[in-house]
């Protein structure tokens, strides 16, 4: 090896112009050292949330979906290729989902283990990358270190249901990893760039697959040909070290990518088109104003993490005109700064990777209610961190004590991020504590007030959920969730539809509630299935059948239903009817100890004790502890028993 060659591989130009060589294999105690550090760091933030359960907000999308918590097999494989939950499509988010009900159950600290462990070998691999493209060991380091443990990171790391996010970083970063390979084996006509380029779609599509925002990955691989890469020869978007007969675009080697990506934009629109979310759609010109907003939102964010929450709602009566022409200024005037300092290429390709890979969550097309999120800033905000620090190390150069005022400034902000990071995941212990939080945070929030009601609510705590409630409703008057929880509360009707317990005596307000909701969104099984519930309770059993019925035409696969109408037939005294519905609860739901027990209760009533003792006894094979299955199964048998010793006489 040349002296030359040792000089580039110990120390990487300052030049800020040219991209820097691969460090090689060398300093492997010092990147050992900092992966350590990484995984260390995501510990000290996050390894609190394995003592935390789940969240009353999607989570319910994890712990409640049957198809997930059977765990990972061929027929949960199937489903989760070819269904969709909340309105996305991504089959390898379902199946880790799937994974982890294998390994831990519902216990929800192995859930959130997951998402630290791949929240980790994200980081790290964001390292390794920055690094082997780069050639700069500490710099690649503080990026990794910032993007580890940024408050904003708390919402995608300590949400289980957002597991989409840590997943599809992993994929991301394996896909820059790959292309990066690719590039190098490229530049010297090797056949391994064919595998690396292979290697580069595959972790594209296994990308995609967990969280569709992915699809801006091709216009981030073009930024990193402008820097570092250096791929870019004057005005030309041309191949560099190729030979001059095989000329090739850049734009062209990214067709196949660029393929996936709109195909994936297509399948997401009209996945989210078809999936029934009834909120207020938003105007095209209050989302352009809100989505200027963020950019600016975020980036105030990023400097100084407080009020964060893990729902931002509209501004009630929209947003501001002054208010978005600021944030148009301060972005123009970024985007401005950024274009002219074009001898800095890292400022350009910092600042695009940000714009750019936030385009699909800002808000433009609407596919929720908040006006932003934490969790969106997961990738778009490396390139803000590459920019910036990058740009701390230029400044600096040619200070005499740069590497004390660097090292001691990159200390400070790690600790400050760390303290606050931690104080931002304690807040995700318990869906009481987050909404708490939430409403302090922000103003007129309906999402959290409904939320922390049903955190009370479940607790016991009926007034104070009603209360909620109410504020929830005062926000928005014909919001169909509030008023189909109020109507909850106010009858104190538990969820579990197998044991309903009604004891504050206002059902007629309940009802009252209930039907609004029905005014206003005809389609709302909920709301239909708790009015039905309470008739029942009031003894109107036939509009209580009325009302089934009619969830049973729209959703003939509901189970619950089935299960209900069993229900109110038995307590009419018509057995046949209330067999034939048990059975058609227990076909689409066949573990449904409930209805199986109901059902064997039913036959008993019939006469028919050989076919109930069945019924218990499969009970009790579910659920061995099942006592009132044991109770009816020993009064089945003594049934039995008198009526041999009649036909014996």
């Amino acid at each position: 090896m040349s002296l030359k060659q040792k000089t580039l591989q110990t120390a990487p130009s300052n030049d800020a112009t040219q991209p820097a060589l691969p460090v090689g294999s060398g300093n492997y105690r010092a990147v050992f050292g900092v992966c350590v550090f990484l995984v260390g760091a995501v510990w000290l933030v996050f390894g609190q949330t394995l003592g935390y359960g789940f969240v009353n907000y999607d989570d319910q999308y994890v712990y409640e979906n049957p198809q997930i918590i059977h765990g990972l097999n061929l027929e949960g494989i199937k489903w989760a290729f070819t269904h969709s939950m909340i309105g996305n499509w991504h089959p390898l988010t379902v199946m880790s989902h799937m994974l982890d009900c294998q390994f831990y159950g519902l216990y929800a600290g192995g859930h959130h283990l997951t998402s630290l462990l791949l929240h980790a070998a994200t980081a790290i691999l964001l390292f390794l990358v920055l690094r082997q493209v780069t050639g700069a060991l500490w710099r690649s380091a503080f990026v990794a270190a910032v993007f580890a443990i940024h408050p904003l990171r708390v919402e995608s790391v300590a949400w289980v249901s957002e597991r989409k996010d840590v997943l599809s970083g992993l994929f991301f970063m394996l896909t820059l990893g790959a292309y990066v390979r690719y590039v190098e084996k490229s530049k010297v006509q090797s056949p391994k760039s064919k595998v690396y380029y292979g290697l580069t779609l595959l972790f594209f599509v296994l990308g995609l697959m967990c969280k569709p925002m992915l699809v801006t990955v091709p216009f981030v691989l073009l930024l990193l040909d402008y820097w570092p890469l250096g791929r870019m020869t004057g005005d030309k978007w041309q191949v560099t070290g190729e030979k001059k007969g095989k000329p090739s675009t850049l734009l062209l080697e990214k067709v196949p990518l660029f393929g996936l990506a709109v195909a994936v934009c297509v399948a997401t629109l009209f996945t989210q088109k078809v999936a029934i979310q009834p909120f207020e759609q938003i105007s095209l010109s209050m989302r352009m104003g809100n989505a200027l907003i963020s950019y600016e939102a975020y980036l105030g964010q990023m400097f100084w993490p407080s009020g964060l929450a893990v729902f931002y709602p509209f501004a009630v009566g929209g947003v501001g005109v002054s208010r978005v022409v600021q944030s148009l200024v301060v972005l123009a005037g970024i985007s401005t700064g950024v274009f002219v300092l074009r001898q800095r290429p890292y400022l350009l390709t910092g600042w695009l990777w940000y714009l750019i890979m936030l385009v699909p969550v800002i808000g433009i097309v609407q596919v929720g209610a908040q006006a932003r999120a934490d969790r969106y800033t997961y990738l778009p905000q490396i390139g803000l961190y590459v920019l910036l620090t990058w740009a701390a190390a230029d400044l600096c150069a040619g200070w005499r004590h740069r590497r004390v005022v660097l090292g001691g400034g990159a200390t400070i902000i790690l600790i400050a991020l760390i303290f606050c990071a931690r104080a931002q995941t304690s807040y995700w212990r318990t869906s009481e504590s987050l909404w708490t939080h939430t409403l302090a945070c922000t103003s007129d929030n309906l999402i959290a007030h409904n939320n922390l009601g049903n955190a009370l609510f479940k607790k016991g705590n009926v007034n104070e959920a009603i209360a909620h409630y109410q504020k929830a409703l005062q926000i928005k008057p014909d919001d169909v969730e509030a008023l189909n929880n109020l109507g909850i509360a106010l009858a104190k009707t538990h969820g579990d539809y197998a044991n309903k317990l009604v004891g504050m005596g206002r059902d007629d307000e309940a009802i009252v509630e209930f039907k609004e909701a029905l005014e206003l969104f005809p389609d709302y099984a909920d709301a239909r299935h708790d009015l039905a519930i309470i008739l029942l309770h009031k003894g109107q059993v036939d509009e209580a059948i009325a009302q089934f019925r009619e969830i049973q035409e729209k959703y003939p696969d509901d189970a619950m239903a089935s299960f209900d109408l069993g229900n109110a037939y038995f307590q009419k005294g018509q057995m046949d009817e209330a067999v034939a519905f048990y059975q058609r609860a227990l076909k689409i739901k066949p573990d449904d100890v409930s209805a199986r027990n109901n059902l064997g209760m039913a036959f008993l009533r019939k006469g028919m004790v050989d076919e109930a003792v069945i019924q218990f006894r499969e009970v009790l094979v579910i659920q061995p502890d099942f006592t009132l299955a044991r109770t009816n199964l020993n009064k089945a048998l003594g049934v039995g028993t008198e009526q041999d010793r009649i036909k014996a006489r």
